[in-house]
């Protein structure tokens, strides 16, 4: 999609899902056989609903046949929440993964798993579990110094609800 289209869409949807409390995080188009495939990524603090997608996507839908922005040809469109393993990249991406395992590519070329405890706006605070039955240690990373982060999925972690039981 060229920039100027991506621009365009971004202009176009992101009143719309802003106001339905939302983060635009992505638009991606690509084809799909004959047909293009429009893929419009939404977040919020609280994640999104698929109650919430299905409405949104009637509604972006409608935007976009209204005001021709897709064009004549066959598109096909899809609203979703951005899954758990997209990268963090975004200052609101490292807040709603607090409390999360977090692997990290470091600018130097190192590599580290830690759970983000806490995030303003130079850094990260971290607990970098211990290895082989030693403690927890805490450390702080620079924005400046991550390369990539990735939310790790844990599958026995008990969520908060359940910790505060």
């Amino acid at each position: 999609m060229s920039t100027t289209q991506s621009d365009r869409l971004r202009g176009l949807l992101e009143p719309l899902v802003a106001a339905k409390g939302l983060d635009l995080e992505e638009i991606e188009t690509s084809k799909a056989g004959k047909r293009r495939m429009l893929r419009i990524i939404v977040d919020s603090d609280e994640g999104v609903e698929l109650d919430a997608c299905a409405e949104l996507s009637r509604e972006v839908s409608d935007l976009l046949d209204e005001t021709g922005a897709m064009g004549e040809d066959e598109y096909v469109l899809e609203v979703s929440s951005p899954g758990a393993d997209r990268p963090l990249t975004e200052h609101r991406h490292y807040i709603r993964a607090t409390g999360r395992l977090v692997k990290f590519q470091t600018a130097d070329g190192g590599e580290m798993i830690a759970r983000i405890l806490d995030v303003d706006d130079e850094g990260i605070d971290l607990e970098v579990p211990g290895v082989k039955g030693r403690k927890a240690t805490a450390r702080r990373i620079a924005f400046t110094d991550i390369a990539k982060a990735r939310v790790e999925i844990e599958f026995n972690r008990k969520d908060k609800k359940e910790e505060e039981a």
